[in-house]
């Protein structure tokens, strides 16, 4: 279905990744314990390592071969943006991938290709080709993470339900803290990118 879908025309619509953390304004995310969003995007920027040599050996190839362009659907106002696209960026520039962000509030016609269980949920990566045919998507978060807020959706169907709001706090909190105690989530997106563009090419 998404193979052939083409967003040509959203190339060279976005901005790049120095003015999106130029433009990010600085935020408190009391549930997700991120006390200053900027700095923690940046943090994780700067602190990104390969763990594994391999991995980087991978996306370092692509620099030859790549055709391919990243469109990052986000905001900055969302707490798995904060963890996410700063790896994202990061294995964008190993690769040579030419990369930009689309600010989710001024391109919904585009995120709204490109939903989760219905829902808006940011970052969303599109790959497309020279072509702008849409290859593959990332997002919005690693699988085992996603799977928390599944549990969530699934064992929660009624919004309105009285303690909804404090149950889905609570599962922000337990998101949060996935992604604050082990850089398990980066290995875990760099497997999942991985698969993904080794399916490109198959």
């Amino acid at each position: 279905m998404e193979a052939r879908l083409n967003l040509k025309h959203k190339i060279g619509q976005g901005i790049s990744p120095q003015q999106f953390i130029e433009g990010m304004q600085n935020r408190t995310m009391v549930t997700s314990n991120i006390t200053n969003t900027k700095e923690r995007f940046i943090s994780v920027y700067e602190n990104f390592t390969w763990a594994q040599e391999d991995q980087k050996a991978f996306f370092t190839a692509l620099n030859n071969s790549s055709d391919l362009h990243c469109l990052i659907l986000c905001t900055d106002w969302c707490p798995d943006v904060i963890w996410n696209v700063p790896l994202l960026f990061r294995v964008m520039e190993e690769s040579r991938i030419s990369t930009e962000v689309l600010l989710m509030e001024e391109h919904l016609e585009t995120m709204d290709l490109f939903l989760t269980d219905g829902g808006r949920n940011q970052p969303i990566a599109v790959f497309l080709n020279a072509s702008g045919d849409v290859l593959g998507r990332w997002g919005a978060r690693p699988a085992y993470i996603q799977a928390v807020m599944d549990r969530f959706k699934m064992n929660n169907p009624n919004k309105q339900e009285a303690d909804y709001k404090e149950k889905l706090n609570q599962t922000y909190r337990e998101i949060g803290e996935l992604y604050q105690v082990s850089n398990e989530y980066q290995e875990v997106i760099l497997h999942e990118l991985r698969d993904l563009f080794t399916s490109f090419s198959s």
